[in-house]
């Protein structure tokens, strides 16, 4: 019977160790470590633990609250200013003395003087508690689900206008308009070879974005002058790697190395409990034995790792120059 959920999959290593003929000594929580263990495990480097992704993220500006007394009201979509940051926004709720700044490419700070565009009251903030966005923080924020992050896309190149704008014409446009007109009649080894120089272009004159990140910090760097780069609500995508989810897709809880090996946790945990009991005799003459569980269950462990290292962990990448 194929296992869908966690508990068939502890109920099924029980099985395996002898329950319910023999009583496995072992609380439920320690189990239920024990098989966090063993996916975590999996996950990490078992080639069906994770899968090739594109992580989209759209930037955003700083979230300022104004709960400062104002002298005036604002209303919805008025424009503010900051005097010292010269960052502008635009205010988001009905009008008040809460109001919420959305889409600051800018840090406002306390003593600041905000203007009403439409009432043309002025304030001055007494304390301006906000929330600091993709532009002011200089990252992305990366879910922890995410193993690795193999490249940031670039959108442009050499042969097109690397700019925010972007640019309709550019050198690929134009080669297709000007030179492939005709697909009946081009030469496609001459359009191959322009291909190949534009990409020859395209390595030697723009660099990919540098990134920095760590899963630990779940934040991807990006080595960017941001102010330049970037405005709020633009898109970002990257090609990266995440864990599968049991919980999600329910066929990993009946992987056939997941098996084996939470299996081969819950007999080590047994073993441990049982260990100090070792040597005592209970009635009929039954003598404890926690130790040599404990050692068999090493034993399957370092197998089923070492098995795990050649036959499913995808090899190491290199990185040559």
């Amino acid at each position: 019977m194929a296992l869908s959920t966690r508990q068939e999959l502890i109920d099924y290593c029980l099985r395996r160790l002898g329950f319910p003929v023999i009583e496995i000594n072992v609380d439920e929580d320690q189990i239920n470590d024990r098989v966090d263990d063993a996916i975590q495990l999996w996950q990490e480097y078992h080639f069906d633990g994770t899968e090739r992704i594109y992580v989209q993220h759209q930037i955003t500006g700083s979230t300022l609250n104004l709960t400062a007394s104002l002298a005036g009201n604002f209303v919805h979509n008025d424009v503010v200013t900051g005097q010292t940051s010269g960052a502008t926004a635009q205010v988001k709720g009905g009008s008040g003395t809460t109001l919420t700044i959305e889409d600051t490419k800018g840090t406002y700070v306390e003593g600041e003087t905000i203007i009403g565009s439409s009432s043309q009251t002025n304030a001055v903030l007494d304390a301006i508690p906000y929330v600091a966005g993709d532009m002011d923080n200089k990252y992305i924020p990366i879910s922890n689900g995410i193993t690795g992050i193999v490249k940031l896309f670039n959108f442009g190149g050499a042969s097109t206008a690397n700019t925010k704008d972007g640019n309709l014409f550019d050198l690929q446009y134009q080669f297709r308009q000007n030179d492939l007109y005709n697909l009946m009649g081009a030469d496609m080894i001459y359009y191959s070879m322009v291909q190949s120089h534009l990409q020859t272009l395209e390595e030697l004159l723009i660099s990919d974005r540098q990134i920095r990140w760590n899963r630990k910090t779940d934040r991807l760097y990006i080595d960017t002058d941001w102010d330049k780069t970037f405005n709020p609500g633009d898109w970002v995508a990257a090609e990266a790697y995440a864990i599968l989810d049991p919980e999600e897709y329910t066929e990993v809880y009946d992987d056939m190395f997941l098996k084996k090996y939470t299996t081969a946790l819950i007999k080590r945990q047994w073993g441990e409990n049982m260990k100090k009991f070792g040597g005592i005799q209970m009635p009929g003459g039954v003598t404890l034995n926690g130790d040599k569980i404990f050692e068999e269950a090493i034993t399957e462990i370092n197998a089923i790792e070492d098995e795990m290292q050649s036959r499913y962990e995808l090899p190491p990448s290199f990185y040559v120059g």
